[in-house]
């Protein structure tokens, strides 16, 4: 199974709050948000946004410029929904990250709060890398997972705030 058809068979059969994933609010990835961001004008990126509510908090903080990618657009469908019309400030992109088209230096922070630790194979993790770097005014790479599969090259690639 392709993970597309993994992740969206995942938020087809499970409610936001049931996942082992799931927390109310990411109050870590918040704070470490807030101290990378240059403002809330900042180009922000939430690479496996999913149902997350990190945009709902971003949106509630005064962020502007958020985008949200994740594989599944039933996820992204459901966070569309409970954000309402404040989902039309928001860019949605349902893609995966390894294969996505992303305009160079569009970011200026790149929050990934668990997709690199579901990347398993080699070629992934680079591809991944490869992708957050090619963001040449990215202040941050963020990642508040906790994975021991993280790579040197990922670990050099981290936020300069944590």
């Amino acid at each position: 199974m392709d993970a597309k058809t993994h992740w969206e068979k995942v938020y087809a059969t499970k409610a936001p709050e049931t996942v082992s994933w799931y927390r109310p609010h990411l109050e870590t990835s918040l704070a470490l948000i807030e101290r990378a961001a240059a403002g809330y004008s900042a180009f922000i990126i939430d690479v496996g946004g999913g149902e997350s509510t990190l945009v709902d908090d971003l949106l509630a903080r005064g962020h502007k410029n958020i985008t949200v990618l994740d594989v599944s657009q039933i996820a992204i469908d459901v966070t569309k929904k409970r954000l309402g019309l404040a989902a039309e400030q928001v860019q949605w992109l349902v893609a995966d990250v390894t294969r996505a088209e992303l305009s160079n230096r569009a970011y200026d922070v790149w929050h990934d709060r668990a997709v690199f630790h579901f990347l398993t194979e080699p070629d992934q993790r680079a591809a991944y890398v490869r992708m957050s770097r090619g963001l040449s005014n990215a202040t941050a790479t963020l990642s508040s997972a906790r994975s021991g599969r993280r790579t040197d090259e990922m670990q050099r690639t981290r936020c300069r705030a944590v």
